[in-house]
């Protein structure tokens, strides 16, 4: 090993190397080089990457008001395994356009939140990602007006930041056309009992599409997912045992999903056979792995991370921008548990 790259080395060091003073070698590094020949620029950078030269990142933040770091606060996006593509879409955002994501979930705690908010300000970041694990309302602390900041899932009541969130209502139309498209007529809904914007939405979607179709919303055919121990749904098993049970069910989310999927087959029901199901999330812990596997809406995770970093570097370079309420698409995975109502004959192996 050299006696350069034993230690971390200096901006002097990499002059010396290069036989140029140390303020030529900070303006080359820095990306000034009209004054100068290849030949002095080929040769400083040459030696810096020898030497393995890091520049003092907290100096040039000082210059440049600038500490090429976002912060993404979040309830628990962080300890929840199908969050992990909003993650990646917001890193790999970030990464590209030159900035680190410092990452702290709070858990739902106000008082952690606020010791966050405060740690990632003493740190300088550029900008500032406020974000949650499902699509929700939120109160923004006052203190976030501060600085660059977008809503990641979610939005403020009076929609004065902007924010990205997930098209509930296109997504839950898709489903109820694909089971329409299918054959479907007496469709239920499985409703969550959260009062979230996910909630009212899809149910809207899911009503509204119904009757674009000309059919009559019946309100029997909506039950909630009130969860007993064993698992067992009874609002779900109450509405499949009717003399005039429905023949598919839209499910506010895959694990309703799959709550559906027991309550149907201890019903003695076959899905799709018996009875068609679409879920919502597209979770890869759940949907694919059902037997048979779940058509489902695609929550888009990856698209939202990557859009809020990409809207809040834009801030960052100072561009006024409206304060846009973003809806991503939501597009529907078809796998197996949906056919046409009556027909279905099960694949036979041999």
């Amino acid at each position: 090993m050299s006696e350069y790259t034993s230690k971390k080395a200096l901006l002097k060091d990499v002059a010396a190397a290069a036989n140029v003073s140390p303020a030529t070698a900070s303006l080359i590094l820095n990306g000034k080089v009209d004054a100068f020949p290849e030949s002095t620029i080929a040769r400083v950078r040459e030696s810096a990457a020898r030497l393995q030269y890091r520049p003092n990142a907290l100096a040039r933040s000082f210059r440049s008001q600038k500490t090429h770091t976002i912060g993404l606060i979040s309830d628990e996006i962080a300890t929840k395994p199908f969050s992990g593509a909003m993650i990646r879409g917001a890193q790999e955002a970030a990464w590209k356009a030159g900035h680190v994501l410092i990452l702290i979930d709070t858990e739902g705690d106000a008082e952690m939140e606020h010791a966050a908010l405060m740690a990632v300000f003493d740190r300088r970041v550029d900008g500032l990602l406020y974000a949650r694990m499902h699509h929700q309302i939120v109160m923004v602390p006052s203190m976030v007006a501060e600085m660059p900041v977008v809503l990641l899932d979610a939005r403020d009541p009076d929609s004065s930041l902007p924010s990205v969130v997930p098209d509930e209502m296109g997504g839950a139309a898709a489903a109820v056309q694909h089971l329409l498209e299918m054959g479907h007529e007496r469709i239920g809904y499985v409703q969550n009992t959260d009062p979230v914007p996910a909630a009212e939405e899809r149910f809207t979607a899911y009503q509204a599409t119904l009757e674009s179709a000309g059919l009559t919303f019946d309100e029997s055919l909506v039950v909630f997912d009130s969860l007993e121990p064993g698992g067992r749904s009874p609002g779900v098993e109450q509405l499949l045992a009717r003399a005039d049970r429905p023949t598919a069910l839209f499910c506010f989310n895959d694990l309703t999903a799959l709550r559906a999927y027991q309550s149907a087959r201890r019903l003695g029901l076959a899905i799709p056979g018996d009875l068609s199901v679409v879920g919502f999330d597209n979770l890869e812990t759940i949907a694919p792995w059902l037997d048979p596997g779940l058509t489902t809406i695609q929550l888009p995770h990856y698209e939202m991370g990557r859009w809020a970093v990409e809207h809040l570097e834009r801030m960052i370079k100072g561009e006024h921008l409206p304060a846009v309420q973003h809806r991503l698409p939501c597009p529907l995975v078809i796998r197996e548990s949906v056919t046409e109502p009556g027909i279905y004959e099960p694949a036979t192996t041999e």
